[in-house]
């Protein structure tokens, strides 16, 4: 690697900061969203309702433990940390004139802290935690006012900690909205009573065109609000580096059947090039008219709309990757051996408690797609193992499965820099255990550091050290 790589670590405030209603903070998305399972999906409340155990309330409560967490990070080495910033903890309703002064006083501590260990801050803006008031009052990102809020935020942070930071992601895996899975969390769209994260009325319903128009207007919203923040960014410090960041994963046929091919080649187009293509090449690729006119999809795209994405192109592209995944045009396959978002399972790889495909050479494989499309500067910002850790008698963590996975995922980046790819650093997920945004839950554990913390929000919060701890150090 590099000299100066970027090694450390990922979080993001509503998973990790707690204190949702102190110093001014208002509700975000993730603060009405109740607890699951692998097997009970995620539900939204209207509002917060008594008796209910709401996991981003208090998290493991980094907003007080931070100092303590960082002299961590420190220990294990980290020249970077991936943060987020709560956009509820600057302007709690999301369209105040004013910022909260509470709010971006504690980001100011935050960073002069890290940067005070010689830990780089690398800072997400929206990671789904949009202000809870913005869907509720304005629809979330459906609605076209919403761009406005988000640059007044973004023009506030950049100009507050234009010392103290230089590197920033505008939405974390914003191409979810090119799913049913990023309507609430990425989309800030609110199901309607009854449905679930997904946008589900009940399990198996379809999705009508209307629905899907919703999604890629809200997309469409957060492309000009990316774009334009990007522009702000140099503008106010032209060291700033920006860049998207996706949830990308290869997609692989089932078969050597055309059909399976084709229907991979689409899958790798809707999931990683529509967004990487508007944000890195700034306009919309090729297949996406057909694919909007087949399904119903219709933009509301105003004049200049195409010049606003044209001219704000990213510096760098970061993604999160967890597991590749198979397509296939079967309809038997996909009814006896699909799992919803994750695709077929491969049959020459094995998967996590949680049904991820662990695929460390696909890392190698989608590092140099990427780079052979965009020929700009990469990085890794989540990658991991989601596992219940158990701590033995003597108060140990052994963890040596993560070890293995997170060490072969680094051996195949390796490779892919050996490849020729231009790869700026490596962040992987939840480096200190925090809740899990897609169940809610704590027992999917990701860090290298055990936090005393069970599924119903009981537990001391104490903080011990995992076998993976001394191993990343």
């Amino acid at each position: 690697m590099k000299e100066n790589f970027l090694w450390g670590g990922a979080l993001a405030a509503s998973q990790c900061e707690g204190a949702y209603n102190l110093d001014g903070k208002g509700l975000s998305v993730s603060d009405v969203m109740l607890a699951g399972s692998k097997t009970k999906k995620r539900k939204r409340t209207d509002g917060i309702v008594a008796g209910e155990y709401y996991p981003s309330h208090e998290a493991i409560n980094f907003y007080h433990y931070y100092k303590d967490d960082l002299q961590y990070f420190k220990e294990m080495g980290f020249n970077c940390l991936r943060v987020s910033i709560a956009w509820s903890r600057i302007y709690p309703n999301g369209d105040e004139l004013e910022p909260n002064e509470k709010g971006l006083q504690f980001y100011d501590q935050l960073f002069d802290e890290m940067l005070k260990l010689d830990i780089e801050p690398v800072v997400t803006l929206s990671h789904y935690e949009m202000p809870y008031y913005l869907c509720e009052h304005y629809g979330g990102w459906t609605n076209r006012q919403t761009i406005a809020f988000f640059l007044r935020y973004c023009e506030t942070v950049f100009r507050e900690y234009q010392d103290l930071v230089h590197y920033w992601l505008t939405f974390n895996e914003m191409n979810t909205l090119v799913s049913r899975f990023g309507t609430l969390l990425a989309g800030g769209i609110l199901p309607e009573d009854g449905e679930d994260l997904f946008g589900r009325k009940r399990l198996g319903s379809p999705e009508t065109a209307a629905e899907k128009s919703r999604r890629f207007t809200a997309l469409h919203h957060q492309f000009l609000a990316g774009a334009q923040a990007v522009k702000i960014a140099h503008e106010i410090n032209p060291e700033n580096k920006v860049g998207c960041m996706l949830s990308a994963a290869g997609v692989y046929p089932y078969t050597c059947s055309p059909e399976d091919v084709l229907e991979a080649q689409a899958q790798m187009e809707r999931s990683n090039w529509l967004c990487g293509d508007v944000c890195v090449r700034g306009a919309y690729p090729y297949f996406a008219e057909r694919f909007f006119r087949e399904n119903g999809v219709q933009i509301r795209k105003e004049t200049g709309d195409d010049e606003i994405l044209k001219n704000g192109k990213v510096d760098f592209l970061s993604f999160s990757y967890y597991s590749s995944r198979c397509a296939t045009a079967d309809p038997k396959v996909i009814q006896t051996a699909g799992n919803m978002m994750l695709g077929v399972p491969n049959p020459y790889l094995e998967a996590s408690e949680w049904g991820w495909i662990i695929d460390p050479k696909g890392l190698r494989y989608l590092l140099n797609e990427l780079y052979g499309r965009y020929q700009i500067p990469l990085m890794v910002v989540e990658n991991g193992l989601g596992a219940v850790d158990r701590v033995t008698e003597d108060g140990q963590i052994h963890d040596d499965y993560r070890i293995a996975y997170l060490s072969e995922h680094i051996r195949q980046m390796w490779e892919a820099v050996n490849d020729g790819v231009e790869l700026l650093g490596y962040t992987p997920w939840g480096c200190i255990d925090l809740i899990s945004a897609s169940t809610g839950e704590m027992k999917k554990r990701y860090g290298f550091i055990y936090v005393d913390k069970d599924d119903k929000g009981k537990g001391t919060l104490e903080r011990k050290k995992k076998d993976s701890f001394a191993w990343y150090r």
